[in-house]
């Protein structure tokens, strides 16, 4: 869809800011907007608030609004819902949820960044809808909004005229597919190149997220097992082998996993594998090979596919991205020969 047809003008985008909205969720998307203006793009953003005072963001900066709500009247292209760090508060707010209708009512497309996606659900904007948040808060979005299709891996998520993006950064992905839609592939790359991010990045924001705790239990039994998985992910961990040592028959034990952990028992030994190599990986120097037979794999293409399967990256690059920031050094990759051959491999593939 390309709404800047010959002879029209730009396409205008509404940002809607609040009292403690995240800065960069108002600023990253404004940011690609601005960019794209240098590159063939034409748009136009206006920052607007309910009554068209400056807000002060969750970061303690104040940001100045072009208009109120009632001040925009035309239709537009694009609202933009940013999300903010007291989204259980901002729900609440019967005002903001009428703004948000508002403004919609108003727009050809609407998107939400990080837990603006909460405002639109909350705004009854969702209702059968794919959506995305940040992967802190995807549970919650399930279970308060179940008539949601929540997809917690997304970085960001194009449903109708809805759109909604991960946590924070992912609104600037966000922003650079409506520049693709609105002015072509070309164009959003050079944005992307501009501003020195991904055109699309690697993977899910799975790779992003806090390791799992342990599951609690009220078996005695089957807490014994699981502290013996997490202490060494790298043993004997399948469900003959657990029903052995718990002296129990393999059938009880898929019951008491299912029951207690929601899971079987070998997604969960290999969940806490995959953590345990993603520490690894984070933390170590070891091969991949290495890092493979520790956490339980084996073999270093078993660790590759589990990565790509739940990840949607390599183990090389996740250690790439994840290692350092790559200060002091005179080159920020710091990856070895198998991380490089690694990623070599999800290349060709």
């Amino acid at each position: 869809m390309n709404h800047n047809r010959p002879g029209t003008g730009p396409l205008t985008v509404t940002v809607l800011v609040f009292p403690g909205v995240r800065l960069l969720d108002v600023t990253g998307p404004i940011e690609v907007f601005a960019s794209a203006n240098e590159f063939g793009g034409r748009y136009r953003v206006q920052i607007v608030s309910e009554d068209g005072s400056a807000v002060i963001t969750s970061a303690g900066t104040r940001i100045s609004a072009d208009l109120a709500v009632d001040d925009v009247r035309e239709p537009y292209d694009v609202l933009v819902v940013p999300g903010g760090p007291e989204w259980e508060t901002l729900i609440k707010d019967d005002a903001l949820l009428d703004a948000v209708r508002q403004l919609h009512g108003m727009a050809r497309r609407t998107a939400s960044v990080c837990t603006g996606a909460f405002l639109l659900a909350s705004a009854g904007l969702l209702r059968g809808r794919r959506a995305v948040t940040h992967w802190r808060q995807s549970r919650q979005l399930a279970v308060r909004f179940p008539s949601v299709r929540v997809e917690p891996d997304a970085i960001f998520v194009r449903d109708g005229r809805m759109m909604t993006s991960a946590g924070v950064s992912a609104g600037i992905d966000l922003s650079l597919a409506l520049v693709e839609e609105h002015y072509g592939a070309q164009v959003a790359r050079a944005v992307a190149k501009d501003m020195v991010v991904f055109m699309q990045r690697p993977g899910g924001q799975s790779q992003f997220s806090a390791r799992t705790q342990l599951p609690h239990s009220r078996h005695e039994l089957l807490r014994r097992l699981l502290d013996e998985v997490a202490a060494n992910p790298g043993a004997d961990h399948t469900l003959a082998a657990m029903s052995r040592r718990a002296g129990i028959s393999v059938r009880h034990m898929s019951r008491l996993f299912d029951d207690e952990v929601g899971t079987t028992p070998a997604r969960y030994v290999e969940q806490v594998r995959l953590e345990a190599a993603q520490v690894l990986l984070e933390t170590g120097d070891d091969s991949l090979p290495v890092v493979a037979r520790r956490t339980g794999f084996g073999s270093a293409e078993s660790l590759r596919r589990a990565f790509v399967r739940h990840l949607g990256v390599t183990p090389g690059a996740f250690r790439t991205s994840f290692r350092t920031t790559g200060v002091g050094t005179t080159n920020a990759n710091t990856d070895n020969e198998e991380d490089r051959e690694d990623r070599e491999q999800d290349t060709q593939a």
